[in-house]
């Protein structure tokens, strides 16, 4: 039994749970470990307006522009102001960001016009982030974990959230009664073949909500990020865009760099900008990927400023001192998702979300370069705070509740890998309407096949992710236009005139 159930452990999650535990007990439930988030992986830092001569006007400016007129200003207003409390607040409670001369470190990324980012242990930003705020969590009583715990569906009651049905380490499932639900599920990289995010980002939240009634918002914006580590051997490790920041030149496999010739800001654009380039440079050369040159820059700095990538490329037998490495794009953030209001409210009372499972609108059709981390500490707080307003006593206890029967004999791995391949090659960085009806079509058969009971996370899973890759794919079809993230080759411009504006999908319309 729980006055707040939290679904999530990355940093939106644990944020409001943290502003919540003084108004009741709260109990966070985790797909898999709590570290097992892309909090845990994020490399590059937080961006915030504390630099000298920086303030929170020109970190919303940047945000504006990258999100190509589709950010609500007033979230992103919320974001970069309430941004720098909630940092200064981090680093009370313990978070060791770099310094130089005793003073924070700041790096550049894409389409920020100063260095605004603070990092941590050179490269491993999210880790810090996510252990300070564990510290704090585990210092709180009112505060419980349930790990390896699979959200099914959410229980609506009228218009109302009252709870959860999940499934527990054992494969048992139970409910949950809860007075406010938080979704901090994170997002859906796992829908592609390649992507930075963890095993566990299938989108379950995104299609739980959306069958229980959620508005889901701008779901065809899906954010690649333009370097990830391409090797037969290695996994699809991300290369921190400070990487770039600091100095690293992307060129093609003939050894031309090439970011000149598609953007004024070169290497350091926006990341669809980048992405689109690679993906052109890539088909121009008949090459599998690009190469990231950081050989003239000094072997110490690279060693000492980004450790961990250091240390991952060599295993891979890559000496980023030394050799080119090859890198090309992967599925990374998803820019929509279940819409809120400025509370983190969705259209579902009692039922509230926050970080990337959500959509509030700071992000618009392109995420800016490390405001991810900050949304998750700004708007999770904002959850934090107004779920603490539904709490009430709680009608009825927790209940076991007996598995269903066993589902028809279907290979659920190799569906899932077709998924994967399918919105790779025909929903990814370059889209047009041929190839997008094409997959709805396909995501629609695979939808009726599992039209049947299911019974193991693996099967709740598979469905979900068939859910949430139709949505992106709909509303990239619907899409007729260029904007951000989305690029359709059939409709290569941007059309303020039709489509400044979002697209909102609700179950049954």
């Amino acid at each position: 039994m729980a006055n707040f159930l939290v679904i999530g452990g990355g940093v939106a999650g644990l944020r409001a749970a943290i502003e919540l535990a003084g108004s009741g007990e709260v109990l966070v439930i985790t797909k898999g470990k709590v570290m097992e988030s892309s909090t845990w992986r994020a490399q590059g830092g937080i961006a915030v307006a504390l630099a000298e001569g920086d303030e929170p006007e020109l970190h919303m400016k940047d945000t504006l522009k990258a999100g190509v007129g589709l950010c609500d200003e007033s979230a992103v207003k919320i974001l970069v102001e309430e941004g720098v409390p909630r940092v200064e607040e981090l680093i009370s409670w313990g978070a060791n960001f770099d310094k130089e001369n005793g003073k924070l470190s700041f790096t550049q990324e894409g389409a920020h016009k100063i260095r605004r980012i603070i990092h941590a242990m050179g490269d491993a930003t999210g880790e810090e982030v996510h252990r300070t705020l564990m510290r704090r969590v585990q210092g709180i009583e009112n505060i419980k974990f349930f790990e390896h715990t699979f959200l099914i569906d959410l229980l609506i009651e009228g218009e109302e959230c009252s709870g959860a049905l999940i499934m527990d380490q054992n494969g048992e499932e139970q409910i949950i009664f809860a007075s406010a639900i938080i979704l901090a599920s994170g997002g859906a990289g796992q829908l592609y073949r390649d992507t930075t995010n963890p095993p566990v980002a299938t989108g379950d939240g995104l299609a739980i909500a959306y069958r229980a009634g959620c508005e889901l918002q701008d779901m065809e914006f899906i954010q690649f990020h333009p370097t990830t580590l391409y090797l037969p051997s290695a996994p699809c490790f991300l290369i921190s865009e400070s990487v770039r920041g600091e100095g690293g030149v992307l060129k093609n496999s003939k050894g031309e760099a090439f970011m000149s010739e598609y953007h004024e800001m070169g290497d350091l654009a926006p990341r669809d900008v980048v992405c689109r380039a690679i993906f052109n440079q890539m088909w121009r050369t008949k090459s599998s990927n690009v190469f990231l040159d950081m050989r003239h820059l000094k072997p110490d700095f690279l060693k000492r400023r980004f450790p961990n990538i250091y240390m991952t490329c060599k295993k891979y037998g890559q000496d980023i001192t030394r050799d080119l490495i090859p890198v090309r794009p992967a599925a990374h953030f998803l820019m929509g998702g279940v819409k809120t209001d400025l509370n983190s409210e969705t259209n579902i009372k009692r039922l509230f979300s926050c970080g990337e499972a959500a959509s509030v609108g700071v992000h618009g059709a392109n995420r800016l370069a490390s405001n991810s981390l900050l949304e998750g500490l700004v708007f999770g707080k904002r959850a934090g705070v107004s779920s603490s307003k539904c709490l009430g006593e709680l009608a009825r206890p927790n209940r076991a509740r007996p598995n269903k029967d066993a589902s028809p004999k279907i290979n659920f791995g190799e569906i899932k890998k077709s998924l994967q391949e399918l919105m790779e090659e025909k929903a990814g960085i370059i889209r047009c309407g041929k190839s997008l009806k094409e997959a709805l079509e396909k995501l629609e058969e695979w939808d009726k096949i599992l039209e049947v009971p299911l019974s193991s996370q693996e099967e709740f899973e598979l469905r979900n992710m068939v859910t949430v890759a139709r949505l992106i794919t709909a509303s990239a079809l619907r899409r007729e236009e260029s904007r951000g993230a989305h690029f359709r080759s059939d409709f290569p411009a941007t059309d303020d005139k039709k489509w400044k504006r979002h697209i909102v999908t609700k179950r049954g319309g």
